[in-house]
């Protein structure tokens, strides 16, 4: 057994129970943030852990274009979560009284935007 065998054996194992954990935190979580964060976290980094346990056993030629996609992936995530997350709040889809700190709130009105008061609805995580 080779060097490249061994990490690839350590890293698309991990990879998928990471990938795992974030699918049943998708299921699971019960609210948005909760879901965005092992919707970005867990996948992302089981991803990448596949993708670099896989370029291990790849011709040096196609590696390059695997690490690509994990670097797409890094770009990606993090700014597709950040926009569902001001989505959801905006829409008044997440309960901003259980938010610890509510940065975004200040940030809005400052910038002459509030979002209004409502009541958030009961169907909201559904």
């Amino acid at each position: 057994m080779t060097v490249a065998d061994v990490i690839t054996a350590v890293l698309l194992p991990a990879g998928a129970v990471f990938c795992l954990l974030g699918a049943l935190g998708l299921l699971r979580f019960p609210d948005i943030v909760s879901r965005l964060h092992a919707a970005a976290k867990a996948q992302t980094l089981g991803l990448m852990l596949i993708l670099v346990g896989t370029a291990v056993q790849m011709p040096l030629r196609y590696a390059p274009v695997l690490l690509l996609v994990v670097l797409f992936q890094l770009l990606t995530a993090p700014i597709t979560s950040q926009i569902v997350g001001r989505t959801a709040y905006r829409v008044q889809a997440l309960d901003r009284g259980a938010l610890f700190q509510d940065e975004l709130a200040d940030r809005l009105a400052r910038d002459g935007t509030p979002v209004d008061e409502r009541p958030p609805r009961e169907d909201a995580d559904r």
